[in-house]
């Protein structure tokens, strides 16, 4: 294909609530709430979003498109947040799929365990739309029956459920992963743990899988993890900081810390600078996502392929909108080690 029909096929693609949020300089979830006529956007905001969905001609109405076989043409996906880089990056995976499909997305973060007292009510509205995609924690925990109060199909993702078609990471395999690369360098072993409110709230988290899979492998090599040497904190960067501040406190560098986050090991990283502390030699840091921004600060991470991940649970569930008689389907997702300087010596 000429260059020339590359830019005709460009400008022939529709605009997506990604290009919206992009284009009006806010977040997807806002554009979301926007498209939702949610009260809880601001009257400037809510007008700079609209000018813009008009501008490029994004129409989120499913009613104000071609409607077939009695679906609204929207998918709901409920999520733990909005705004991070994980979950932006899930979400364009996700539309990239759902979008060819001509599929609005419903967002619904879950936000707190208050919040998620919502979902557990069939008459919640994320369970009224064409299909839902059920993001981080496997909501069917807090059902007796083990299964959603829906008919509607339902796909997990960065999450697995024996009920549902799921496109998941193995977290714990992340952790073992991560439990190799530092028991190879000298020097004692911490890790950070990573605690949100909504955690509380079930058996099973991404972040527990991933420590439990790195006390495994430190438990094969002979080495234990002390609880002293386990912080936890919440998703940010400050709480690594401050799990650095701790582990100076118990132990002389050389250090070697595994984040379960990149967020937070960006927090080690900066603690370590302030200090002086030298990255690679006195303080190691691994962290865990593979976000972007890894690259130029040259940490070391556990990668994981959030956009493919995402894609794989949005294909799942138009098969399913198309065959709702398949059986539920497992897509299993591997992470790998990128090593840089942040564990390696300068």
């Amino acid at each position: 294909m000429g260059s020339g029909s590359k830019a005709n096929a460009k400008k022939e693609r529709a605009p997506t609530i990604s290009d919206v949020a992009k284009a009006a300089g806010v977040g997807i979830g806002t554009v979301s709430r926007v498209i939702n006529n949610s009260p809880a956007v601001r009257d400037a905001t809510r007008a700079k979003v609209e000018a813009v969905m008009q501008r490029l001609g994004y129409v989120p109405n499913p009613h104000a498109r071609r409607i077939a076989g009695g679906r609204s043409y929207t998918v709901s996906v409920l999520l733990p947040f909005v705004g991070t880089e994980f979950y932006l990056r899930l979400l364009e995976g996700i539309e990239k799929e759902l979008g060819a499909q001509r599929y609005d997305l419903a967002l619904f973060p879950l936000l707190s365990r208050k919040r998620l007292e919502r979902f557990l009510s069939s008459s919640a509205l994320a369970y009224h739309t064409d299909g839902l995609i059920v993001s981080s924690y496997d909501l069917t925990e807090r059902f007796p029956a083990g299964r959603l109060p829906t008919d509607r199909p339902v796909v997990m993702v960065d999450a697995e459920s024996p009920e549902y078609d799921s496109a998941f990471l193995d977290n714990a395999l992340g952790g073992r992963l991560a439990a190799r690369h530092l028991l190879e360098l000298d020097g004692e072993v911490f890790a950070i743990q990573i605690e949100e409110e909504l955690d509380s709230a079930f058996s099973n988290t991404v972040f527990a899988a991933r420590i439990g899979g790195f006390r495994e492998e430190l438990r094969k090599a002979g080495r234990q993890l002390a609880e002293s040497r386990v912080f936890r904190t919440r998703l940010s960067a400050e709480g690594g900081q401050i799990a650095l501040q701790r582990f100076l406190q118990e132990a002389t560098p050389p250090i070697n810390v595994f984040a379960a986050a990149d967020v937070v090991a960006l927090g080690v990283l900066e603690e370590a600078d302030r200090q002086g502390l030298r990255i690679g030699t006195e303080v190691r840091v691994l962290g865990f996502d593979g976000q972007p921004w890894t690259a130029a600060r040259r940490l070391s991470t556990i990668e994981q392929p959030v956009e493919e991940m995402g894609s794989a649970a949005a294909r799942m569930l138009i098969e399913r909108l198309q065959e709702p008689q398949l059986p539920p389907r497992r897509r299993r997702f591997e992470p790998y080690l990128h090593v840089r300087s942040s564990t390696q010596p300068h």
